[in-house]
């Protein structure tokens, strides 16, 4: 005769999409749900978020915000929990939003704890027993039916299980892959690759940039084919650091950066200081500037620390005009601000990641439920699947739309059973 279950069902992980499954599971009627997290200190992710305040979400999201899966699978997934669900959402939890500049919605408590302790609070009024610090260490399909999840304190017996661990990024808030291994002995893929994503990149150490540490610019950052072909391009503020780069831009582009890299060793990042003229427009632009030194004209469009940087790179005098620097010179000075080949030496790792790059296919869950089409009554949300966003909000939209959709669908099957 079967065990019986301890509970309907086990949600691994108690992050964005973790609390979002429990919460929605308990809503639609499931009792007894138990949400598992390894951590001392729920939210980790959540509580460094925006530097603090938590970006919830962007005022407009869709597919071509996020990359790994396919655009059609993950518009599916989007659509049933949108941005205007995500505001009401949590305007019904006391959290009301607001939209800045960037287009980033943020609480208007400027506080990311404000998000963390209304997430709590729901899952508490849906019934949901939230357990930490409870590491997973293995989870079992049970022949019979069902999941054993098992950690050091303990074993439980679930009818389903949603793993919503996340990725790599960031281990020390728990999300350390272990994961990504636990949807590996349930029978499902993950992708060849599991990089960071949205993580600063490292410059050679003789790399100029490195000296303007502080300094940040409107530009463009391109992966370039060995053709010369632009294959992604991100326009965004470029922070320059002791390191390397960071700032919006680098971000967006380093998940990018890493893969094509990993395909084709002839890949190159370029920086754009100018990216509204290509060469020929920069140097009409440069000569156009009469009686003007050649510092004069990039203070029109460049920081002077970094003007200053730039010229000397180029091995320009900083007085001089453009019409008495040599073609040749001038040139070097054009592909700087233009076109500048990049020295990238790699990224900061896992570590300082916001997110992955990676994960299991969407091609292997129901997108109706996010359910697997390998292990039926196993559900995943977040990170753990093959979808990440650019940087503002987008991977907590993920997180929250996932989330709604396994936590809805759990119940939806269990009311059934």
């Amino acid at each position: 005769m079967p065990e019986p279950f301890d509970t309907p069902l086990v949600v691994v992980g108690a992050g964005a999409a973790g609390l979002m499954t429990a919460i929605h599971a308990g809503r639609a009627g499931l009792q007894g749900v138990v949400a598992l997290d390894g951590a001392r200190k729920l939210g980790a992710k959540i509580l460094v978020a925006g530097g603090g305040r938590c970006n919830v979400t962007h005022h407009a999201v869709d597919e071509r915000d996020y990359a790994g899966s396919t655009p059609a699978a993950i518009r599916r997934v989007l659509s049933r929990f949108t941005v205007e669900d995500c505001v009401t959402f949590f305007e019904a939890l006391g959290v009301r939003l607001k939209r800045e500049d960037t287009g980033k919605l943020f609480p208007v408590t400027d506080d990311a704890r404000t998000v963390l302790d209304a997430l709590l609070h729901a899952a508490a009024d849906a019934g949901v027993d939230l357990r930490h610090p409870c590491r997973v260490d293995a989870v079992e399909a049970v022949h019979e039916g069902g999941f054993k999840v098992r950690g050091a304190w303990g074993e439980l017996r679930a009818e389903r299980l949603a793993l919503c661990t996340g990725g790599c990024s960031l281990p020390k808030s728990g999300s350390d892959g272990a994961g990504l291994a636990m949807a590996r002995s349930l029978g499902h893929a993950v992708t060849e690759r599991v990089v960071p994503s949205l993580v600063p990149l490292l410059l050679d150490e003789g790399c100029w940039l490195r000296n303007l540490s502080g300094v940040a610019v409107p530009a463009e950052l391109r992966v370039v084919g060995p053709g010369g072909k632009r294959l992604v391009r991100f326009r965004n503020a470029v922070l320059c650091t002791h390191f390397g780069l960071s700032g919006p831009a680098s971000l967006d582009i380093s998940r990018h950066w890493t893969l094509h890299r990993a395909d084709d060793a002839g890949v190159r990042l370029q920086l754009a200081l100018l990216p509204d003229m290509d060469e020929a427009a920069c140097d009409r632009w440069l000569l156009d500037g009469t009686g003007r030194g050649v510092l004069t004209r990039l203070r029109e469009h460049l920081p002077e620390r970094l003007a200053r940087a730039v010229l000397e790179a180029a091995g320009v005098a900083a007085d001089a005009t453009p019409q008495r620097i040599d073609r040749e010179r001038r040139r070097e000075l054009v592909r700087h601000l233009v076109g500048l080949d990049l020295p990238v030496t790699g990224d900061r790792g896992f570590t300082y990641a916001e997110t992955t790059a990676g994960g299991v296919p969407l091609r292997e869950v129901h997108l109706e439920t996010m359910e697997s089409r390998v292990r039926p009554g196993l559900h995943l949300a977040g990170e753990v699947l093959d979808v990440d966003g650019r940087i503002g909000g987008f991977n907590f939209q993920w997180a929250w739309a996932s989330g709604f959709v396994a936590g809805s669908a759990a119940a939806r099957v269990e009311s059934r059973g």
